[in-house]
């Protein structure tokens, strides 16, 4: 059963995959918008098609003036998505407006949320939510002044007529994402804090299942959760980290502490959330400097990079490489790529990816690996984070088998150089597949591992190490895999590759004592 369902999660994220994270949650905006605006006309949303227009209008320009002098002022490409999210998530969280002064408000939410991208944070990664941030001015600035016209937060967004649309494009969001179990944490702590709280302030004098809708789908939880909770740059490394600033948020959020002169809710509370992820992200954006390139096989490349201090990671996980440049198309100038080297081999930290130009001469490359190519030796990249919960089993004596497809190698290669530098010894077992034998990548480091491995490959790879058995085809099936894993119910699999090369072999591990999947998307 759970391996069908990765089955299907992953062929669903392999498709989202396409698609950069950033568009992914621009779009969902987009398409929100437009929706709120059509509902506007009928009267089923607070703002009028005016007001939306014309505050839409005066995000996007305010938060695209602040963010392209900013980026020019750091010698950074605009990024049009960033500025434009920014401006999509302040338009469902301020109240929209045609009045002059409350205009004002709007403009210094804008410049707040924007300005907060650099002027509050660290190391090239912002500390908070820019829209939190900008709100979050605005309602402290009318608590303080009095200055109600200038308006401040209303999350109008929180409206039956579009809580269902907000469940839907959040869900396509967080599955790009993969934030879905952490925001639905925040959506299930939110919202039965808030329903306690209500239910004892109104007594008996609303019904109990008017309460739990009201808290569905007129409050902002939603909304809150699929655009604010999951964005990327503000989640801590690993998932139990992210779940605990979802729950302090959810509760913070659902029952709103009255700090006298403002309440403590909503975005204020997000901001909370932030500063902890952050305490326990603070090691882990750095600057890492090129410093060699190889082909570890004939389209696979490798990059050797020396970071300047010590990038706090644990092996499996991952790290977001950002690479700036022109003209990015829809998947970004961000990317995610496992570590192939171990925690104990820096400062030198090492990646890999597949290179399509070697792979697929006529394929077309993405613009973030055309401009990765073009890196220079010597040129400075930032990491704006590392994440990752693909890690090996804690017990000594648990028995492991590692399901690697292609390029999916580069995590246990990580793994497994750690267990040697650390000289601890576990029960493991490797199953690669490779398209042919030359594809077989890091087969030195795996050797020297001293392992257990089980190649899959159309052709028979020459000269393999005594403990190297060749299976034969490409294609991993059920009964191919107990075969060359007889003990596999005693195990526990982790499985690293393309999502859709996962997607097929999730049954076959279906009897595995557990399952963790490592995915691989938008390459």
């Amino acid at each position: 059963m759970i391996a069908n369902l990765t089955a299907v999660w992953n062929r669903v994220f392999a498709l989202l995959g396409r698609v950069s994270m950033y568009r992914t949650a621009f779009l969902a905006l987009a398409a929100l918008a437009v929706i709120a605006f059509a509902l506007s006309f009928a009267g089923l949303v607070a703002p009028s098609p005016l007001q939306l227009v014309v505050t839409a209008a005066v995000l996007a320009i305010v938060c695209g003036a602040v963010d392209a002098g900013a980026q020019r002022l750091l010698r950074l490409p605009w990024r049009v998505e960033s500025s434009l999210i920014t401006a999509g998530i302040l338009l469902f969280v301020l109240r929209p407006t045609i009045d002059p002064l409350g205009l004002v408000g709007i403009v210094v939410a804008g410049v707040a949320a924007s300005g907060s991208k650099y002027v509050l944070a660290y190391r090239g990664r912002h500390i908070f939510n820019p829209a939190a941030v900008g709100a979050a001015v605005v309602a402290i600035i009318v608590a303080v002044s009095g200055a109600y016209a200038l308006g401040g937060p209303s999350w109008w967004v929180g409206t039956p007529a579009l809580g269902p649309i907000v469940l839907l494009l959040g869900l396509v969001v967080l599955i790009r994402a993969e934030k879905v179990r952490v925001v639905a944490l925040f959506w299930v702590v939110a919202i039965v804090v808030s329903i306690v709280r209500t239910t004892i302030q109104v007594g008996g004098a609303m019904p109990f299942g008017d309460i739990v809708a009201q808290q569905l789908w007129s409050s902002p939880f939603l909304f809150l959760g699929a655009f604010m909770v999951s964005e990327p740059l503000t989640q801590p490394p690993r998932r139990w980290q992210a779940l605990t600033v979802a729950a302090v948020v959810g509760v913070l959020a659902g029952w709103p502490i009255d700090l006298g002169v403002i309440t403590l809710g909503q975005e204020r509370a997000l901001l909370i959330g932030n500063l902890i992820a952050f305490a326990f992200s603070v090691r882990s954006a750095v600057r890492l400097v090129l410093e060699g390139r190889s082909n570890p096989t004939p389209t696979t490349q490798e990059l050797t990079f020396r970071t300047r201090r010590r990038l706090s990671f644990l092996a499996g996980q991952f790290l977001e490489l950002e690479v700036p440049h022109r003209h990015p198309d829809a998947r970004g100038t961000r990317r995610e790529f496992s570590i192939v080297s171990a925690p104990e081999d820096q400062p030198i930290v090492r990646i890999a990816f597949r290179d399509d130009a070697a792979g697929s001469p006529h394929k077309a490359q993405s613009s973030y690996k055309r401009a990765l190519a073009a890196a220079s030796l010597g040129d400075t990249l930032a990491v704006t984070g590392v994440w990752g919960d693909f890690l090996l089993p804690r017990g000594a004596d648990s028995r492991i088998l590692l399901v690697a497809a292609g390029i999916g190698v580069t995590p246990f290669i990580s793994q497994l150089r750690q267990l040697q530098a650390t000289g601890v010894r576990r029960d493991i077992v490797l199953v690669y597949a490779a398209s042919q034998a030359s594809e077989l990548a890091y087969r030195g480091e795996i050797e020297d591992a001293g392992i257990p491995v089980v190649v899959f490959t159309r052709d028979e790879p020459r000269d393999l190490p005594a403990q190297w058995t060749w299976a034969g085809g490409t294609r991993i099936d059920a009964e191919g895999l107990h075969a060359a894993v007889p003990d596999l119910r005693e195990r526990h699999a982790l499985v690293s590759g393309p999502a859709a090369l996962i997607a097929d072999l999730a049954p076959a591990l279906d009897h595995a004592k557990s399952l963790t999947t490592d995915a691989f998307s938008g390459y």
